[in-house]
């Protein structure tokens, strides 16, 4: 009785095609769930690539100045738009004489030769906020003429669980940038001072 059971249990194909669903279902859903992770950060990113260079392009005029709370809003709340409720969204503004300054740190006399501005060296303080920078950029949209870099970055947790199966973080960070000069509306100003590290 025993034998004929086990030989009709083996020709019996019945539920084959539920054990073969519960094998391929967990990387199928993993997949699926990755690729909707995927392209929502794709579509975030190029939303803050478009409204990044919108904004951009309107803090370069002369108005820039005093509609740049306006500005920055919009910017915000396009990316809120499409990022949970929890999101942190950070914009930040950098300032530079020339387009060659940006991501430039100040200069200062490496008197003891170990490649840090430390120990009372002097340094150019281009920024004049007093103290020696790894960017020489100043904070803000600073005047006529200067190259400005202006960033959007983005942190939230992913929409879909299960990152951790796939090995990745539970939060995505976001990023988009872009450089522009301020229209010639004045001369360019130029100050800057010297210190001490």
């Amino acid at each position: 009785m025993a034998i004929k059971t086990t030989q009709r249990l083996k020709r019996d194909t019945q539920g084959a095609a539920l054990t073969e669903f519960a094998l391929v279902a967990p990387v199928l859903i993993l997949m699926i769930m990755g690729i909707f992770d995927m392209a929502h950060s794709s579509y975030t990113n190029s939303l803050m690539n478009g409204a990044i260079q919108k904004a951009a392009r309107d803090l370069t005029l002369e108005t820039g100045v005093v509609r740049q709370e306006d500005i920055d809003d919009r910017v915000i709340n396009q990316v809120r738009n499409v990022v949970p409720a929890t999101a942190k969204v950070e914009l930040v503004k950098l300032s530079h004489f020339e387009f060659e300054d940006i991501g430039q740190e100040e200069e200062y006399t490496d008197t003891n030769g170990n490649g840090k501005c430390d120990g009372g060296e002097p340094y150019i303080d281009y920024n004049n906020n007093g103290q020696w920078d790894k960017d020489r950029g100043a904070e803000g949209i600073g005047g006529a003429r200067d190259a400005v870099l202006y960033t959007v970055n983005v942190s939230y947790d992913r929409l879909l669980p299960m990152a951790y199966l796939a090995g990745l973080s539970d939060t995505i960070n976001l990023s988009a940038s872009t450089v522009l000069r301020n229209q010639p509306y004045a001369e360019q100003v130029v100050s800057v001072s010297q210190g001490n590290c």
